[in-house]
């Protein structure tokens, strides 16, 4: 239907256990399967004061329409669309859980691998087949396929009324009255140009304040951006083309929208950038990664803070220590990758093997009760069986507690979808399905050994089946291994009620697979 994902895959297999789904999420820059719908699962809510005084001012004038969300990929989109939400909520519009209720419909895609691009496209076949009850829902397509594809997105999808990408998000509230018949004449003429269907602009851009925001989070986690973009040449990745080049946000900027989010309740701060610790070596003026974290760390309420997206050049010997020394930065590191074999290695344009091996065995030496996560690729172009089987070999050996792992899919306007040498669909699935089983023992001997042990956990909220669950500092929020709780009646135990947001002093009585299974002890 779509030409620009012609090519063959299979559509994600949102059917699969949750073990096998946590494993292949991974955090290689983009959790291609990741949905979540506005307040559909978690509380919606403006992060501060400010922003719900602003909302009520708008409000007296609402437009009386509701719009949905549909939030796919990374945690940066995730911020993105809060973004969005907020500009929305500020604007007027009514923000629903139920897509069947809105008048509008905005879908967040992701472009980074096949099997996102294709549920990207799926969501919009699905929000379009909505109207089929006669009500006519317009369909706004955000996110980096539209950012990516933008003008053939359009011609090939004629049920995408806008497709608006990065530089005109800000313009998304009007242009979406305008295109629902609510803004006054007036204002459409002074912004007639906004009323084009394919509104994308360029890909580089400066800041916006991000912290007045509709959350889809948690009220006590969050995700605070610290930096935009990607200017290194990874042969396989298309993500510098449509995200710009790598840009640090203004120091002053990521702590104001730092201590606003903990104001307002956030008890955890996950960094994320598409090379997180990266951040200030653009400005060269002293203030890194590091320094960063040192100024969250005196946040009062403020409890944990992590790295995710690490890039394996960027880890000065002061952000080993700040990780090491500073008791809220969690004893964890997403750290992709990639392969480890130094010729494919030297192919993909990533560091070499001997820079990666000994830069993990110095985290480890280095930062006392480190847990690692990593991604691979499986089946990149020319890997060979021996190489493959280096990989493995080396995942026996080295052991990362969590880790993550793709097939390799080739990306349009990449150096590797050209390359020759392209390994077969089946062994690509093969190797990949190989390392994941190969990670889920790795990760259930790392679960027992954590039984016994006391652990601090922070209550995340209900399972399906109404069970209170959480984390420890050692997983990030929807892609690694979870808490289940369970406490004695408070009248005979003298403790506290567990309650979401919480962080408790708990003992690890057993283990589900990778998961663990805890009680409150204070």
């Amino acid at each position: 239907r779509v030409s620009m994902l012609s090519e063959t895959c299979s559509p994600p297999n949102v059917s699969a256990p949750r073990s096998h789904m946590m494993m292949a999420a991974g955090s290689m820059k983009r959790q291609a399967t990741r949905m979540v719908c506005a307040a559909a699962e978690k509380v919606a809510v403006p992060v501060a004061a400010g922003a719900t005084q602003t909302a009520e001012a708008v409000l007296d004038n609402p437009t009386n329409q509701k719009v949905s969300f549909v939030s796919l990929g990374c945690p940066k989109n995730v911020v993105d669309g809060e973004v969005i939400l907020g500009d929305l909520y500020k604007s007027g519009f009514e923000v629903t859980q139920e897509h069947e209720d809105a008048d509008a419909i905005v879908i967040n895609t992701c472009a980074f691998v096949q099997d996102a691009k294709s549920e990207s496209i799926e969501a919009i076949m699905e929000a379009a087949a909505l109207n089929e009850d006669g009500k006519r829902r317009k369909i706004v397509v955000t996110g980096c396929l539209a950012q990516r594809y933008n003008s053939q997105l359009a011609q090939d999808m004629p049920e995408a009324d806008m497709v608006m990408g990065f530089e005109n998000y800000h313009k998304l509230p009007s242009s979406l009255q305008e295109l629902m018949g609510t803004q006054q004449r007036q204002q459409q003429q002074e912004e007639a140009s906004t009323s084009s269907r394919v509104q994308v602009g360029a890909a580089t851009l400066g800041f916006r304040p991000e912290w007045d925001r509709y959350r889809l989070t948690p009220k006590h986690h969050a995700y605070l951006r610290v930096a935009e973009g990607c200017s290194h040449a990874c042969t396989f990745c298309a993500i510098p083309g449509f995200r710009g080049k790598f840009r640090s946000k203004p120091w002053a900027s990521v702590l104001d929208e730092a201590k606003r989010l903990v104001a307002s309740g956030v008890k955890e701060l996950n960094l994320i950038a598409e090379d997180t610790n990266q951040y200030g070596m653009d400005r060269r003026d002293g203030f890194g990664l590091a320094e960063l974290m040192r100024e969250l760390g005196k946040l009062e309420g403020l409890h944990w803070m992590r790295i995710l997206y690490a890039y394996p050049s960027y880890f000065t010997e002061e952000l080993i220590d700040e990780i090491a020394n500073n008791p809220k930065v969690c004893k964890y590191i997403d750290i992709p990758l990639q392969h480890i074999n130094n010729l494919v290695l030297l192919s993909m344009n990533r560091p070499p093997q001997n820079h990666t091996v000994n830069l993990l065995k110095k985290l480890r030496e280095r930062i006392p009760g480190l847990v690692l996560r990593t991604t691979f690729i499986c089946g990149f172009p020319g890997e060979t069986q021996a190489q493959h089987r280096e990989l493995v070999d080396f995942c026996k050996e080295f052991k990362f507690e969590r880790m993550g792992a793709f097939a390799y899919s080739e990306e349009d306007g990449t150096p590797a979808a050209d390359y020759p040498e392209q390994v077969a669909d089946k062994t690509r699935q093969r190797r990949r399905d190989e390392l994941i089983s190969l990670q889920q023992r790795i990760g259930e001997s790392f679960a027992e050994q954590q039984v016994g042990k006391e652990i601090d956990v922070l209550v995340d909220g209900y399972s399906e089946d109404g069970a209170l669950i959480g984390r420890t500092q050692w997983d990030a929020p929807d892609i690694d291994p979870i808490v289940f709780l369970s406490e004695e009646d408070s009248n005979t135990s003298g403790l506290a009620p567990l309650e979401v947001g919480q962080l408790r002093r708990c003992r690890v009585i057993g283990n589900s697979i990778f998961d663990l299974e805890a009680c409150p002890i204070a």
